[in-house]
């Protein structure tokens, strides 16, 4: 780890007088610490933002609202997440360790790192930690790469579960940065990598974010969050599938359906979601309406099994939520 100077602050002014080029904000640390060990992350100055209270769990007629320092473990397990939202709890407890998620608060999990081996691996090139020097996960050890929304430059993906429950439920996120706040629905903060996979997101150097918005949605009481890993501790998704129904009548009425592990970013699937809208809760209706999932995917040499995981991963999840 390389010398930086720290600074703590207790407030977002503070925090936002601080930032700058060379600066990194330092919240649970669960990422920030891990890649500065590592020297992918070098910040000449670290801003403690862990006294800052942009906290607080509550709903609303805009619905349910997420301070971002909220602490991944304690939105897991507040009631009003727990049984108005259950694939967000869920999502969560799927995360890392107990001890990562005591720490770990819901802003710095949006915004971590991807987990791929190169990226975190200055011995090794990458085009998201050094443009232009290359992506090697194209002809190398891949199968934990993503398949939808690659390019020649990056393959990496997206590690967030948390995420892929927000973007199926169409949540948005407030950011303050020193000309004000403004909001962006989170499915549209997160950038594709084309040739810039550096470029990760829409937040700009010196904002913040401040809160994560779910609107009202009360049929996703009915939701599951499924992730599909190697091991059931301490381990990235392979694929994983965030899913909402709204069924009256022994019809689908409406449905949400978004994809972790296979994206380079948290993917939602409108077109699985139209295929099961209009049908009966039925297996035959699932399959049918998964079989669009894997749409437009670029599998490499080792993780072509993905598309079909996923497809089955997303007919695991509906069976759920059908009983």
């Amino acid at each position: 780890m390389r010398p930086y100077a720290y600074t703590a602050v207790r407030t977002a002014a503070e925090a936002l007088e601080r930032s700058g080029p060379g600066a990194a904000y330092l919240a649970g640390g669960t990422t920030l610490v891990d890649l500065m060990k590592l020297e992918v992350m070098t910040p000449h100055r670290v801003v403690d933002i862990g006294a800052v209270p942009l906290t607080g769990v509550h709903a609303d007629r805009e619905g349910l609202h997420i301070g971002a320092m909220e602490r991944m473990s304690d939105v897991a397990e507040h009631e009003l997440v727990a049984q108005a939202y259950p694939m967000l709890a869920q999502a969560l407890l799927a995360s890392a360790s107990p001890q990562i998620r005591n720490m770990a608060t819901i802003g710095g999990n949006l915004l971590q790192c991807t987990r791929c081996g190169y990226f975190r691996d200055p011995a090794t090139p990458c085009n998201k930690r050094e443009p232009g020097s290359g992506c090697p996960a194209v002809e190398g050890d891949n199968r934990s790469h993503a398949i939808l929304g690659t390019s020649d430059a990056c393959v990496a993906a997206h590690p967030s579960d948390l995420a892929v429950a927000l973007v199926a439920l169409g949540a948005r996120l407030s950011l303050l940065g020193r000309s004000g706040t403004r909001t962006l629905p989170l499915a549209g903060f997160y950038r594709l990598p084309g040739g810039t996979p550096h470029l990760e997101n829409e937040l700009r150097r010196d904002e913040l974010i401040t809160r994560v918005t779910v609107p009202e949605l009360p049929w996703a009481r009915r939701s599951v969050y499924v992730k599909v890993r190697d091991r059931r501790s301490y381990e990235f998704a392979l694929v994983s599938a965030a899913v909402a129904l709204d069924v009256s009548g022994g019809v689908i009425r409406d449905a949400r359906v978004a994809a972790g592990g296979v994206g380079t970013r948290p993917w939602r699937l409108p077109a699985v979601e139209e295929a099961l809208k209009g049908g009966p809760p039925e297996v035959e209706t699932f399959e049918a309406a998964a079989a669009r999932a894997a749409d437009g995917a670029r599998p490499l040499h080792g993780n072509a099994f993905k598309a079909a995981l996923l497809r089955r991963t997303i007919v695991r999840a509906l069976v759920h939520l059908a009983g």
